[in-house]
């Protein structure tokens, strides 16, 4: 049994990450997908087809090279296991969650950034947010060093 079987939490292993070049050259989808179950709809609404399955029960694959990071993804996911990491930038980076709490951040406000566990990852400025039904898609900009573990966020009160 792995650690994230026993533990309910991904950890950075498991985790299908893009080259450095490729990080830097804009944003890209990082999906977090574990499980064998019929859902393709972030395969349906890639404009460009760079998620695909080999069968519905499979889990999904991007094609780092060819995403474009446009975030649709993000959203549509009903397991909220999908976010886009652009490094593009060369003063920070930034990580788009999905989030579907109340209250909803704003553009310009700082929130905690969390962990896949819940944990404080330290502030983090809302940079942008896409709504789609009811799960929007918050850009945080984050420090470096903290892309492969900000999962989500909490607004402060």
């Amino acid at each position: 049994m792995t650690g994230y079987e026993r533990t309910g939490v991904l950890d950075n292993n498991h985790i299908k990450k893009p080259s450095k070049e490729r990080l830097e050259r804009g944003p890209v989808v990082i999906i977090e997908c574990v499980e064998n179950i019929p859902c393709n709809p972030c395969v349906e609404v890639c404009p460009i087809s760079a998620i695909g399955m080999e069968d519905i029960n499979d889990t999904p694959d991007v094609n780092l090279d060819g995403c474009t990071g446009c975030a649709l993804c993000v959203t549509e996911c009903p397991g909220l296991a999908i976010f886009v990491i652009d490094c593009s930038e060369d003063d920070g980076c930034l990580v788009t969650v999905p989030y579907e709490y109340l209250p909803v951040p704003k553009k310009g406000e700082v929130v905690t950034a969390l962990d896949r566990e819940g944990n404080d990852m330290g502030d983090a400025e809302v940079i942008r947010i896409r709504e789609s039904g009811m799960t929007y898609a918050v850009t945080l900009e984050v420090e470096k060093d903290k892309i492969w573990d900000v999962r989500g966020l909490k607004v402060k009160k």
